[in-house]
């Protein structure tokens, strides 16, 4: 079978946890490749909602192997609290079931500290992180003076290591902030208890990985944000701090390029985004009001209330650029019934011009104004259908107006929040293109 990278083709919060859940029991291994414990993946499995940070969402299913692998920056004491909460509901987690990268870097409470006294002392200017530590890690990791998991392994040389980073940072938060330091010697000593606890499950991932792919498994990646928070490719500085893009899955998971064979981009039937930055197609009028009570758009991981508006054609045709998706898992779809009219935005105009590919400068981008086609509402209720032929009309025109401007099938289609409520309409791990 074919090796899928799972990948969010908006700002995040597009539902990659309940498509990671459905197509889960079709791999032999899940892999998370990037991103930390801001990713909050919501799954609802028989009316219960599972909220995962940082293992993937394939532990839900008692075949599949989960790694996490380098690329993620791991919260050792959130990720132990996710074990013990999973283990609590009857949800095995043994190494059978979940490895970690030993390659991986930590988050450490010191990263937590920084982030959010960087955050308080931007005032209005604040990018709206989640305060958990993400930034300062990877900045750690990219200036070489992180701390792996494979550290915590080596307890003769985790207190030396762990004495010279934070002394260094508390700098930082003293001087430069004001804030309160952090104490090294608690820091080394539940160090050591994390190392004891998760030795058991610390892998040379890379390694699990190509081994798996020599004997034929099939491996589903799993990307935790969206494409327009990409560091590069993404809405600058309203962005997350990793690669999280389908390319991204190759070095974060520690395989080559052609090991991948398709990538599944996921989207809502409309937007949102967490946050501050430029978001051309935001409604906040009665549309937006409709789109966040109905699909209860609030933060896995902060609470925080999404910002919500219209589908925006012009981010998803950079989001199937620059991943090069092949298939699209639409969601939410249900979310719109009620709406009498659809809009949706097929380009921008800014200073008297048309902008058909999504710009770098958010100067330009808060000038854009998107240029919408209007499509016509359904009012039927679709949580039921399970075939795209059995969806409304006007329901089924719209699913095949996006496909068409994006000239990408949509495989999937979520009509409500439980694990199968979606139209399979194609498999992307082994179905061609409705399209070509």
């Amino acid at each position: 079978m074919p090796n899928v990278v799972c990948i969010g083709a908006q700002w995040g919060d597009e539902g990659k946890g309940k498509i990671v859940d459905c197509l889960g029991p079709r791999a032999d291994l899940v892999v998370r490749f990037q991103g930390g414990p801001n990713a909050g993946h919501t799954l609802v499995v028989d009316g219960e909602k599972t909220v995962l940070h940082l293992i993937p969402s394939g532990i839900l299913h008692e075949g599949t192997l989960n790694l996490i692998g380098a690329g993620v920056v791991v919260d050792p004491e959130t990720l132990l609290q996710e074990i013990d909460g999973l283990v609590e509901r009857g949800v095995p987690v043994t190494p059978d079931r979940l490895r970690i990268s030993d390659r991986a870097h930590l988050i450490l409470p010191v990263h937590r500290a920084l982030d959010r006294a960087r955050e308080e002392s931007l005032g209005e200017a604040k990018i709206g992180t989640t305060g958990r530590g993400i930034g300062p890690a990877y900045e750690d990791r990219v200036g070489r003076a992180g701390v792996r998991i494979c550290d915590l392994l080596e307890p003769d040389t985790i207190e030396d290591r762990l004495s010279l980073h934070i002394r260094e940072r508390n700098v930082m938060l003293e001087k430069l902030y004001g804030w309160p330091t952090i104490d090294v010697k608690e820091i080394i000593k539940a160090a050591r208890e994390w190392g004891e606890r998760l030795a058991p499950f610390v892998d040379d991932v890379g390694v699990t990985i190509d081994r798996a792919l020599r004997a034929n498994r099939s491996v589903l990646f799993e990307g935790a944000q969206g494409t327009l928070l990409d560091i590069d490719h993404g809405t600058y500085p309203y962005v997350t701090s990793s690669t999280t893009l389908a390319g991204g899955a190759c070095a974060g998971a520690g395989i080559g390029p052609t090991r991948i064979d398709k990538v599944l981009g996921i989207t809502k039937a409309y937007t949102t985004r967490v946050g501050g930055g430029p978001f051309p197609t935001e409604d906040q009028g009665q549309a937006g009001q409709h789109l966040s009570v109905r699909g209860a758009e609030f933060g896995a991981t902060t609470g925080r209330k999404r910002r919500c508006g219209w589908l925006d054609l012009v981010v998803l045709r950079h989001a199937v650029r620059v991943n090069g998706i092949t298939s699209l898992a639409l969601l939410k779809l249900d979310v719109l019934t009620g709406l009498r009219e659809l809009r949706v935005c097929t380009g921008y105009r800014a200073d008297g011009r048309e902008i058909e590919n999504f710009p770098a400068s958010l100067r330009v981008l808060r000038a854009c104004e998107p240029v919408y086609v209007t499509l016509p509402g359904w009012e039927e209720p679709i949580e039921h259908v399970r075939s795209i032929d059995e969806l409304p009309p006007n329901a089924a025109d719209y699913v095949r107006f996006i496909e068409r401007e994006l000239e990408v099938p949509a495989d999937l289609i979520g009509v409500g929040p439980d694990r199968d409520a979606t139209i399979e309409a194609g498999n992307p791990f082994d179905t061609p293109s409705r399209l070509s």
